[in-house]
């Protein structure tokens, strides 16, 4: 079954009434699901598995996820460019008390290598940050028309660059650790919003937290957060700024939280972060500074 959009109650009645046992969501879409006044009344006894992938599943939302649903969970990897999925995080790697894997992608699939690659194009060491590359035969052949995009993505010796900073650990987990269009530099300092992100949905108020840079004129760029709250939730300034700085180097954190209603998304539920950033960038050519 898929849905032309994502829409909460006909994604319930789904479940429901076509007698649903396998899903894939992205964890911004399960969130609402299963907060929606309507999931109380629905029977998930038949989901044996929940696929998610786009964004990692904090563990706040795994944790009322399996008490709601009582299921699975695989974090699924890969993009359009692989033909779909090229690591998988597997179900006994979900701990419901939180485990450090569950930050990670998973490891490669089947027929799939993966490696971590510096800006010269060099494998880097375990646990060091560079750009994520797939080598599969299920890779892209080519951009139609593009062949200036298909040689910046694709490498002669078939490793495809997915634009994608990660790092890998020793037993091949693959940490996802933001696009590398996304990492903001503040005052000389790499920023990567997935770890500000990570630490935001920690926060009891924080329903939902996208962290982009906006110009500053002292560091270039600032780092700002958009929220949005739980229902009846507010947030302190000055409070969520004390929060941040005992989680994070004083350099990551916010320099402001705004709060709006809800998030931009795209038909499939993901987020998009070129629209938050765009009142913030207006009147100029390029939206890095």
């Amino acid at each position: 079954m898929i849905a032309r959009e994502f829409d909460p109650v006909a994604a319930l009645d789904f479940i429901e009434n076509e007698r649903v046992s396998k899903l894939f969501v992205v964890p911004a879409a399960l969130q609402i699901m299963i907060q929606h006044p309507r999931a109380k009344d629905v029977d998930f006894s038949r989901i044996k598995e929940i696929m998610y992938g786009a964004a990692p599943m904090p563990l706040p939302l795994l944790q009322e996820a399996i008490e709601v649903i009582g299921c699975e969970f695989a974090q699924c990897y890969g993009m359009t460019e692989t033909t779909g999925t090229v690591a998988i995080l597997l179900p006994e790697d979900h701990v419901v008390e939180g485990a450090p894997r569950m930050r990670s992608a998973g490891r490669a699939m089947p027929a799939t290598e993966i490696a971590i690659f510096d800006p010269e194009g060099k494998p880097v060491a375990p646990d060091v940050i560079g750009e994520v590359a797939v080598r599969s035969s299920s890779n892209m052949l080519r951009y139609w028309n593009d062949p200036e995009a298909t040689a910046k993505t694709l490498r002669e010796d078939g490793w495809l660059l997915s634009g994608d900073a990660g790092y890998m650990d020793e037993d091949g987990y693959l940490f996802i650790h933001d696009r590398i269009k996304d990492m903001i530099i503040s005052g000389g300092e790499n920023v990567y919003p997935a770890e500000v992100e990570s630490v935001l949905h920690g926060h009891p108020a924080i329903c939902e937290a996208a962290v982009i840079g906006v110009p500053d004129e002292k560091w270039g760029e600032a780092v700002r957060a958009v929220v949005t709250l739980h229902k009846g939730a507010q947030i302190d300034q000055q409070e969520i700024a004390g929060w941040m700085r005992e989680r994070l180097a004083a350099f990551k954190c916010p320099k402001q939280v705004d709060v709006i209603d809800i998030m931009p998304r795209n038909a499939s539920g993901k987020l998009l972060k070129r629209d938050l950033r765009t009142p913030y960038w207006e009147g100029r050519d390029r939206q890095v500074n």
